[in-house]
């Protein structure tokens, strides 16, 4: 990551305030059919946020409600809704791939005129999003990123070039050579098993030993449980990988801040800032969750407005360390 990239992933961070969010345990309310709007001379250009022509109503289809990351997603996603004013309904899939499928669904047959889709199978969600593009519903993906032609817009980050990124910063540190790590991942989860792999490929190239990786099923109890075991099956590992919050979080749970396995992976919380601060975790990947959600809203806004979809909204990373964690402090207290 370059400099200016990384002064702009910080300064953005540092000015973030939180908005009310719907908590997604709901059933998503009702909504009446809507079609895109056609463009009109002066329409905003592509990816910028612009008024809807007509009725906005946004579907949003989200993995769950208890990590932060997806909180503060839905946060920015409702404060950009609020001022666009579009209404907003949020569907927890609860980490269920078959209902995320059935909430889009849902969404259709109720009417709404966008989708934002925060994909867990991104093969799964396929057959519901062909019939939500059958019924003239604009949709956006956040995070994971779907097949082409699939959504009009993806927003977020090249989860594998930042999966190889992080590699390489592990590299450039001298932490890779002669040392051995294992891996809480979360099997169900493409983009988690995309920040694996291409970390994995740029570590063992450069002579890194890896052991073994445990599911963590993308929930904080159970990547506990399985660092637990990772840590205990492989004693003298030199760092755990986690590859998102729910890892992240349950191998600070369950690792001694006091021993020499430490800790590298993606998603800030409190307990991970407060494991950089004991010396746990070394690094930790971080992305904006919140500024997905303005974007996603705003791009499917300008959409209904009449704009060309953007195809792709790059939301940079940023690798947070004792050095600069401090602008992410207040995010989480």
């Amino acid at each position: 990551m370059t400099r200016n990239l990384r002064m702009a992933a910080v300064a953005t961070v540092a000015t973030l305030t939180f908005a009310a969010c719907s908590t997604g345990n709901e059933d998503p309310a009702a909504g009446e059919a809507g079609e895109p709007a056609a463009g009109e001379s002066g329409e905003p250009a592509a990816g910028e946020s612009g008024e809807p022509e007509g009725e906005c109503v946004i579907g949003m289809t989200q993995i769950n409600q208890t990590a932060t990351f997806f909180t503060q997603m839905n946060e920015g996603a409702q404060e950009a809704a609020d001022e666009a004013g579009c209404e907003l309904q949020i569907a927890n899939a609860n980490n269920d791939s078959a209902k995320q499928s059935s909430d889009i669904e849902n969404f259709v047959s109720q009417g709404v005129t966008g989708l934002i889709v925060v994909a867990i199978d991104v093969n799964g969600v396929l057959p519901a999003l062909e019939q939500a593009t059958a019924e003239g519903i604009r949709t956006v993906a956040i995070d994971a990123e779907l097949g082409e032609g699939t959504v009009d817009t993806f927003v977020g980050v090249d989860n594998e070039a930042a999966g190889t990124e992080a590699g390489q910063w592990v590299v450039d540190q001298g932490l890779v050579e002669g040392a051995s790590y294992g891996a809480v991942d979360a099997r169900s989860s493409f983009i988690q098993n995309q920040r694996e792999d291409s970390f994995r490929a740029v570590v063992d190239a450069a002579g890194a030993t890896f052991t073994q990786a445990v599911d963590g099923e993308n929930v904080q109890e159970q990547a506990a449980t399985a660092a637990q075991n990772l840590v205990t099956a492989q004693p003298d590992l030199d760092f755990v990988y986690t590859t998102g919050e729910p890892a992240t979080v349950g191998a600070v749970a369950a690792l001694d801040p006091s021993g020499d396995t430490k800790v590298i992976g993606w998603d800030l919380t409190a307990e991970v800032i407060a494991g950089i601060d004991s010396g746990l975790v070394t690094a930790v990947v971080q992305q904006d969750p919140r500024q997905e959600g303005v974007e996603a809203v705003n791009e499917l806004a300008a959409i209904l407005g009449g704009a060309e979809p953007a195809g792709f909204i790059d939301v940079p990373i940023e690798i947070v360390t004792a050095e600069n964690v401090d602008p992410y402090r207040e995010l989480f207290e």
